[in-house]
């Protein structure tokens, strides 16, 4: 049995750029503060974790259950609000990918991403890509990318994999792989990694990467 999972933003779907604004302006609007863009800074690239550190550098920390609360609610807002007007993209060939693994029986699978669960539900079923069977696991459960990903492997249910790999587009999700001893494939050209792929047009070439 294999473990396939993956990130989202810029990995499933076309949204990293529109994620990143909404999430900045949402800061904004709560905090008054201008973050970003370059994400690499912060310990924790996620959602929560990102926030967490912003609101601790602004001494707010005694605080932080209601800015987290809020900023989460005007982003959510956000992301709806821009997909209600703007045609969402799945990276090309995602949904076809995705549903020949789903078709398999040696092959669980499970999102893995850093965007809170509300926006990434979102998001996924704007570009086409509505899988409701497959476990999801981000930043509304943990703050840490790894402890996401060991969640999401926890969610998929089998307790042995032969092969884990992961899908992700940025240094932090290779980082993470590193840590944690999985296969991993980038998708794009954001980073540099032995295993990749341009989109899942490439997909023999994915199957390889995996295993199958």
């Amino acid at each position: 049995m294999h473990l396939v999972l993956f990130d989202i933003d810029g990995t499933l779907v076309e949204s990293y750029d529109f994620d990143t604004e909404c999430f900045q302006a949402a800061t904004k609007d709560i905090l008054g503060v201008t973050i970003g863009p370059d994400w690499s800074r912060y310990n924790h690239v996620t959602d929560s974790g990102i926030l967490a550190e912003v609101i601790e550098e602004l001494n707010l920390q005694s605080d932080s259950e209601r800015i987290t609360k809020e900023v989460k609610a005007r982003f959510v807002s956000r992301v709806a609000d821009y997909i209600s007007c703007h045609d969402v993209l799945p990276i090309f060939g995602a949904y076809e990918f995705i549903s020949q693994l789903v078709a398999r029986q040696d092959v669980a699978l499970a999102f893995a991403t850093g965007g809170w669960s509300e926006s990434a539900r979102m998001k996924l079923e704007a570009a086409g890509i509505s899988f409701s069977s497959i476990p999801l696991a981000s930043p509304s459960d943990h703050f840490s990318r790894i402890e996401i990903m060991r969640l999401a492997e926890r969610r998929a249910g089998n307790g042995h994999y032969d092969s884990i790999t992961y899908f992700g587009d940025g240094p932090w999700d290779q980082k993470a792989s590193e840590t944690l001893g999985y296969n991993f494939v980038s998708v794009g050209n954001c980073i540099s990694s032995p295993q990749t792929i341009r989109d899942y047009s490439e997909a023999e070439m994915a199957f390889r990467y995996i295993g199958l």
